[in-house]
């Protein structure tokens, strides 16, 4: 519906209001002898529903090829498949799994207050966690209480023994001791206790078994064990300078060493307390329980100079 205003006396620009321009409103029907032209609106509102689909048509073409292309652009840029993460340079799908290194402990030693060298420990927990655990500990002085100004006490043909922390107590042996009979199960028959390998002291191999004794119990005779010396706490540890096959029921292997075995090698070769286990004296005094025999069977194999960590801790 098109109408057409002619201009007369009297009329404004403000009679209507503002149209688009594709639609001009023109009244053939007005009077000009009357000042002024006046619209209902009903017409008006005619007049702009007949041209707003037109109207809508225009104005919406624009936006959709708008839309239109920004999904295109989007997609056009969009990967159509997940760029592979780039291989590490000489790894192929065959090679073996990159593992974690283990930790590395170190403990720097000396000889009646010389300094002789440090001996660098890798520490694997793969089949003693909680030994692994324990050492670590030590030796870093995380329980407040560490290896640090300890000393060897014992030195044997195949290995050398730390005194280790007395204070440290009992708790935890058993845990370790359940380690020790799982690794004993896993053995493949040949030791474990090979040259250079470190171990926490679990039970004492030098420690005979126990005494068998009759005992009155509630008006009864019942056998019963005695302990003979005393146990090791979990904190004592070996360092094998040969192959140890005797020390498998009783070490707990935690680790090895990497670097400084010519430092172990030096303090095996320190002298030691003769033992005299086989003369006969001896075998009488112990078998009557002179506590002079037991004294005297401790200070066996001891060194006589004074072997000491003077540091110890992770390195990182």
């Amino acid at each position: 519906m098109k109408l057409f205003i002619t201009p007369s006396k009297g009329f404004s620009n403000h009679c209507l209001p503002y149209l688009p321009h594709h639609s001009q409103i023109t009244i053939s029907s007005c009077q000009a002898s009357k000042p002024l032209c006046r619209f209902s609106r009903r017409d008006v509102v005619i007049s702009i529903i007949s041209s707003a689909p037109l109207l809508h048509l225009i104005t919406s073409t624009p936006f959709k090829a708008i839309a239109e292309e920004t999904n295109q652009s989007q997609i056009t840029d969009s990967p159509t498949q997940q760029e592979e993460e780039p291989t590490p340079t000489g790894l192929t799908s065959d090679s073996p799994p990159i593992t974690k290194k283990p930790p590395l402990a170190f403990l720097d030693i000396s000889i009646d207050g010389q300094q002789v060298g440090r001996i660098t420990i890798a520490i694997d927990a793969s089949e003693a966690p909680s030994g692994a655990s324990r050492f670590t500990n030590l030796i870093s002085g995380k329980p407040g209480v560490s290896y640090r100004r300890k000393e060897f006490i014992k030195i044997m043909p195949n290995y050398i023994q730390h005194g280790g922390v007395r204070s440290y107590g009992e708790t935890g042996v058993d845990e370790l001791v359940l380690e020790l009979e799982r690794s004993g199960e896993n053995a493949s028959g040949s030791t474990k206790n090979i040259a250079g390998s470190v171990g926490i002291l679990v039970r004492d191999p030098s420690k005979p078994p126990p005494k068998m004794k009759l005992v009155a119990k509630r008006g009864k005779l019942e056998i019963d064990s005695e302990e003979v010396g005393v146990s090791p706490n979990g904190t004592e540890f070996v360092i094998s300078t040969r192959d140890a096959p005797e020390l498998d029921k009783s070490n707990l292997v935690i680790g090895r060493v990497v670097d400084g075995m010519d430092v172990v090698e030096r303090i095996s070769q320190v002298k030691t307390v003769q033992e005299n286990s086989s003369s006969p004296y001896f075998r009488v005094a112990k078998l009557i329980g002179d506590k002079r025999a037991i004294v005297a069977e401790r200070g066996f194999n001891r060194p006589y100079s004074k072997i000491v960590v003077t540091n110890c801790g992770l390195i990182d």
